[in-house]
């Protein structure tokens, strides 16, 4: 039954990745904003639906060492994986905006979450904090979005309620078929005798990740390479700017030595993409290879810690 749900989980993840992408495109398009604007945050934010369940539930349950792996984990799977295979599907051009704004944008909160964490904690202070620095991210992309609105074409859209329709019943399919995945991989894990941290730090974490893998593969596939990087930088952002600092809000989060030794993992990998993305202004198959390929040694390191 497990290995069937599993089956099923997947079936969802993808037709309603699908729905999701031609909705929001959609969306961009009826408001006339590039879709990198819809990536970064509605596409993002959806999602990422699955890791604020995950972390939020644990802060309000007192299990802080989940919330904040879990959030580690995804977005170093979001950096590597998400961006290097949608890179070796289909190389991609890197947009200007996301280049400029939101890469150093995410290099820099993660440096502070590393910062923050060094002392073994996260104060509710410093997740006020994060929640605050999300809300001048919002507006600064609501801001972007409305100076673009004459910069782009009017093009040919499916109707509005259509849209909404595709993004609410495609980000419910995934969301769904996320949790579905994430459980019954955990159980057929466990019947292999795999360990419980050694699931929590990979399973749970690309599970939690998988509706980004999978949004932004169908995103690349339809040529909307804008709306896949978008979409994973953006997810990495709101993870530890609203997560996180939700999280911490909730209940001041106590960090283990090893989510600290994760963080640093999490800053050089986003260096690394900035470093990928900003060379030739592209993103080379060779390139997502290479980020592939660290994950796997990441997972290996994990493996034997």
């Amino acid at each position: 039954m497990e290995y069937l749900l599993l089956i099923i989980g997947f079936v969802l993840l993808i037709k309603g990745a699908d729905f999701f992408v031609e909705g929001s495109s959609s969306l961009a398009r009826f408001l006339k904003i590039p879709s990198v604007i819809i990536g970064l945050t509605i596409v993002a934010m959806g999602t990422s639906a699955p890791e604020a369940s995950v972390s939020i539930n644990a802060a309000l349950a007192g299990n802080n060492d989940i919330a904040v792996s879990n959030i580690i984990g995804s977005n170093i799977f979001n950096g590597l994986i998400v961006v290097g295979i949608c890179a070796f599907i289909s190389g991609f051009k890197t947009d200007k905006d996301i280049l400029k704004r939101d890469m150093p944008v995410n290099i820099l909160i993660t440096f502070i979450l590393y910062i923050m964490i060094a002392n073994g904690k996260i104060s509710r202070i410093e997740g006020i904090l994060l929640l605050v620095g999300m809300i001048f991210y919002i507006l600064n992309m609501i801001r972007d979005a409305l100076k673009k609105r004459n910069e782009c074409p009017s093009e040919q859209s499916i109707p509005l309620y259509k849209a909404l329709l595709f993004i609410i019943s495609g980000l419910a399919a995934v969301i769904f078929g996320g949790n579905l995945v994430v459980n019954n991989a955990s159980q057929i894990a466990v019947s292999f005798g795999v360990s419980q941290n050694f699931i929590g730090l990979t399973i749970v974490a690309i599970g939690t990740s998988l509706p980004e893998l999978v949004t932004s593969i169908v995103a690349t596939r339809k040529g909307d390479s804008g709306l896949a990087l978008g979409n994973a930088i953006g997810s990495n952002i709101f993870n530890i700017l609203f997560i996180l600092g939700m999280s911490a809000t909730i209940s001041p989060l106590h960090i283990l030595s090893e989510s600290v030794i994760d963080c640093g993992i999490l800053l050089i990998s986003g260096i690394l993409l900035f470093v990928f993305a900003f060379t030739k202004k592209s993103v080379s198959r060779m390139e997502g290879a290479v980020c592939a390929l660290a994950y796997i040694g990441y997972t290996a390191y994990l493996f034997i810690r």
